[in-house]
Formats: C-alpha cells, structure tokens, sequence
C-alpha cells in the first residue's frame, strides 16, 4: 500500500495498461484495479479522477450523478421544521399531476428540504424527473421547468373519512380551547404553528366556531401537505454516484475490462447503485472480490 501518491498519467498501448504514473515513481504491474470510488464523500479521498482515467482508455462513463441524497424544496416554512424527523409518512411524488413515484417510512425536515431514508430512496427517481422536464418558459434567460411536487401524507394509516372522525374527537375534547391549542393528540408540536397557518384557519378561533368547510380543509391539507421540489444537493452531500463504467464494457463474471485486457473494475466506479439498505456496500464487496480473484490468476 503506497499512502499520499497520487497518480498523474497511465503508460498503455493498445489492449494493455504498462504502468502508472506517479509524481515520483512509476508502478509496473500483471494487472491493475480501479476501486477509485464515485464523486460523492469527496472528503474521504473520493474525488472521481478514476472516470477520467477510465475514459482515457477507451471506457465509456455513463453520465454522473449525485444520488441517495436529500432534496431541496421550494416553500419557506420547511425551515421551521428543521430537525423534525416523521415516521410512518407517506410521500408521492407528482409531476404533471401524475403520480411518478410512492414510498413509506421516515422523512427528516432540514433547513434546506427533506431528508431520512425515504427521500434518500427516492432521490435519484426525483432527479431524473427533473432533469428530464421539458421548458415551460424563460424568463431573464432563466429556463424554468414543469415542476416536480412532494405530497406528504401525514396520516396514511387512516383514509379521509377516518382522520375527519379523529379529528371531530380532538376538536369535541377541546371544544373551548383555540384552534392553535388543540392539535397536541394529532401531531407533533413543532409541526402545529405550519400546519395552522397552512390550514387558513384563525390561530385564536375556538374548535366549536371551526367550520365543516374548514375541518375538511385541514383533513386534505393532513393528507397532502405539498411541496415544491428545489433540485438535489450535490456529491458533497449524496451517499453514492450514480452512473460510470458502462456495464457492457465489463466481463460480468470477472469484472475485468472488455477494452484493456489487464484491467479491472470493482465498486462505485461501475455503473451500478441501488437502495439505501447495505445493497451498495454488497455491490462493493462482490465485485471487489471477483475483480480481485481473477486479478491474481
């Protein structure tokens, strides 16, 4: 292991790598590994020049992404519920008023957006609608795009007529209190003040003047609490890279390279990523120790 080098040219000619350069030594080896990593985590090191070297090659980098990472959002009042974390939720994500996308679970408000492992889930699923969105207009030479919608149902365990029910039990219990004052048994406390200025109903006004009309209201806006989705962070904060090594330029039962034949690829590096849930560290793994395997023989 050769700590602080970094590799600044690789010697090949036709099908095979000769050596690697560094600034201070050169490498001569029977056959070579890229396990260089994605973009993502550049603080650990990971800084994607592997793509670059690969392409060098001959390989072909599919495009790269920033994927199981949080999400920007549009409205203001999310930053008021930074560091609430919501379990059991259900998020569905809309583009054109059509559903693309559902997922179950926790979701993490941050000062910026959403976060928590189903967001991450559905992050990359979220950046292809965006990126593949066609223009609605332009304005100060700003392109603007369709517009991708979170909806979050805060209350996926009961259907409408349910939550309506619960919500008449809250509101016959604390019947001369405000409205402000009487969501406490429904949900949790940093979440009232948004939900209450979301819900158009006065703060002050007692639960037995609120309105059918507006008890109504206040279900939909329980079952879908919408938001605007701003675009993703950056590698910096995603957990991998989505895209690289194209597939079909890999042996898949060796991992070694279909253009230079003393080469082999393992890890992020591929064009392979999943789920939140172990499945990337596996990909690691399997592909680290077919690379390796057949490397040595």
């Amino acid at each position: 292991i050769i700590y602080n080098s970094e590799i600044v040219g690789i010697d090949y000619q036709g099908r095979e790598i000769r050596k690697l350069i560094l600034k201070n030594r050169e490498i001569v080896a029977k056959n070579y590994i890229f396990c260089t990593g994605g973009k993502s985590y550049p603080l650990t090191g990971s800084t994607g020049n592997g793509f670059k070297w690969a392409n060098n090659l001959g390989h072909h980098v599919k495009e790269l992404y920033p994927a199981l990472v949080p999400i920007k959002i549009k409205e203001s009042w999310v930053k008021e519920l930074q560091g609430l974390s919501l379990e059991n939720v259900e998020i569905n994500v809309f583009q054109k008023d059509k559903k693309r996308y559902s997922a179950f679970g926790e979701c993490l408000f941050t000062h910026f957006g959403l976060s928590g492992p189903i967001i991450l889930g559905i992050s990359k699923k979220i950046g292809e609608l965006l990126r593949n969105e066609e223009i609605k207009s332009v304005e100060d030479g700003i392109k603007q795009f369709n517009t991708v919608k979170i909806s979050l149902d805060l209350k996926p365990a009961l259907d409408s007529e349910k939550l309506d029910k619960r919500i008449q039990r809250d509101f016959r219990k604390y019947q001369n209190k405000s409205f402000k004052n009487c969501l406490n048994d429904l949900l949790p406390r940093k979440l009232i003040p948004v939900i209450v200025k979301l819900s158009n109903i006065a703060p002050e006004k007692r639960v037995n003047n609120v309105t059918k009309e507006e008890r109504c209201n206040l279900v939909k806006l329980l079952k879908n609490l919408e938001m605007t989705t701003n675009g993703l962070l950056g590698f910096d904060s995603a957990i991998i890279t989505s895209g690289g090594i194209s597939l079909k330029e890999i042996d898949d039962k060796t991992m070694r390279s279909k253009i230079i034949d003393n080469l082999f690829f393992a890890g992020e590096i591929i064009d392979i990523d999943g789920p939140t849930g172990g499945f990337n560290l596996q990909v690691c793994w399997s592909t680290g120790c077919l690379a390796g395997e057949n490397a040595v023989k």
